[in-house]
């Protein structure tokens, strides 16, 4: 992961804040402020291990209950105020019941709230917390793995607004020791996977754009949605458009777009 030492940085619904303690001891950013969507009360009893404690020893402001998703929790910050902005892994969280599963997904489906996070998360950054002088840089790091490898990451979530993907770039977890992937919801380490760092910004000719690899699977003899290909011909491509994977994301497809028309 790039960081420059003179930005000041934003890190969204770290758990543990394991990954916030690491960033702020082994990087060493100009500023940081953590934050976790959780109280303290249940994050503490939640995870066995936390980093809370760690990071207010070390001067650095921690913000409970923070929803990127909701105006009502961002009082605490102060307004365009940060270079960049930091996802790890996000998910929406676990559903407490079958009867909250059903009631949230019974017009939406699970994979468009996925992606309406990362959505949200991106439009509020740069309307709300980065500087409108400052590098303005929104980062997520996801996984090359079901459920996160259907949401068209890279082509889907910025659509329709003004911000720009700049690129990707591995994202090495041996460069933040004692950085732990959890569960959503569990105090559970995720056995490690390979990770991936995508980045925006609203200027799409940023200069981190040369430090970072272009978006994949882009072209005809491509298949964009099911990141597959190249395909030697177009008899191939129309194989592949029949499988259960390809009908399968087309069908997410529509329902994401049926959201942004009503937006």
């Amino acid at each position: 992961m790039i960081i420059d030492k003179t930005w000041r940085v934003l890190t969204v619904g770290d758990g543990d804040l394991s990954f916030s303690a690491s960033l702020l001891t082994h990087h060493q950013p100009a500023s940081l402020t953590a934050t976790v969507l959780d109280t303290s009360e249940v994050l503490l009893g939640k995870y066995a291990h936390n980093d809370y404690q760690t990071l207010l020893q070390q001067d650095c402001p921690v913000l409970c209950e923070f929803d990127i998703t909701n105006p009502d929790s961002w009082s605490q910050l102060e307004k365009h105020s940060f270079d960049v902005i930091i996802f790890q892994f996000p998910l929406i969280p676990a559903f407490k019941s079958q009867a909250e599963f059903q009631e949230k997904c019974k017009e939406v489906h699970i994979n468009t709230l996925n992606r309406q996070l990362l959505r949200y998360f991106l439009i509020h950054s740069f309307k709300h917390f980065l500087d409108p002088n400052g590098a303005r840089l929104c980062y997520i790091t996801s996984k090359d793995v079901k459920p996160y490898k259907e949401w068209n990451i890279e082509n889907a979530l910025h659509r329709n607004t003004d911000i720009g993907y700049l690129g990707w770039h591995d994202f090495d977890i041996n460069a933040f020791p004692g950085y732990k992937v959890r569960n959503v919801d569990r105090d559970k380490h995720v056995k490690d996977t390979k990770g991936i760092t995508y980045v925006w910004s609203d200027n799409k000719e940023h200069q981190l754009k040369a430090q970072l690899s272009e978006a994949l699977y882009q072209g005809e003899e491509y298949c964009q949605l099911c990141a597959t290909g190249p395909y030697n011909n177009r008899q191939d491509k129309l194989k592949h458009n029949e499988t259960r994977k390809h009908l399968n994301m087309l069908n997410y497809e529509a329902l994401w777009q049926l959201l942004l028309d009503k937006e």
